[in-house]
């Protein structure tokens, strides 16, 4: 995707938070980056702080940590959904935690210090404000959902809400991820599906 309509695409999100008009979003872009990462790379890692909030406009990323020696996957963000090691990027400490490119991936990003620019700006600043605000709602909300999934559902209730929230973009996470994410073995996620798809026949 070209650097033009990766812009655009950021654009048309975040007027779901904050629609900008033509001048403001004229004062925003210089501040947007535009970037891609190969398949398996980094967008934050364990002991470095996370500079960025991105959208990814293209492609997928895995969140995890590491315990023990063993990955334990948290979540998922795909296409038009941001991504950040957000506790890191507001308080500059270092993050624990992994998010890492599942495939070739595509971001719209704005660095720690470009977000303290825009809030001083005098034309733009009160709507980014606003912008940074709902963002994080919007994670504390996932975080509370996700909480919430594994204290109220078993796994196969929680596959059936990420089949209801994403299911075609699923095809492309290998399934021992998903295993993961749910808490179950690869073995008991093939169960599951074979279930799913006897009663879908």
């Amino acid at each position: 995707m070209d650097t033009l309509t990766a812009l655009n695409q950021f654009r048309e999100h975040i007027s779901m938070f904050v629609p900008l008009n033509d001048a403001e979003w004229q004062i925003l872009m210089p501040y947007l980056e535009v970037s891609t990462l190969k398949k398996k790379k980094n967008f934050a890692e364990p002991g470095k702080v996370c500079n960025h909030i991105g959208l990814v406009v293209k492609g997928s990323v895995r969140f995890f940590h590491i315990k023990d020696g063993e990955e334990i996957t948290g979540y998922f963000s795909f296409e038009n959904e941001f991504v950040s090691s957000y506790k890191s990027f507001l308080t500059r400490q270092p993050t624990i935690s992994y998010i890492q490119t599942l495939e070739d991936t595509q971001f719209v990003t704005l660095s720690y210090n470009a977000m303290q620019q825009i809030y001083d700006h005098e034309q733009i600043g009160k709507k980014m404000e606003r912008f940074g605000r709902l963002v994080a709602e919007h994670y504390l909300i996932c975080y509370e959902d996700r909480v919430a999934s594994f204290v109220t559902q078993t796994p196969e209730e929680r596959y059936h809400k990420l089949l209801e929230t994403g299911g075609e973009v699923l095809q492309r996470i290998p399934q021992h991820y998903i295993a993961n994410f749910l808490g179950i073995t690869p073995v008991s996620l093939s169960r599951i599906r074979r279930r799913i798809m006897k009663i879908s026949a």
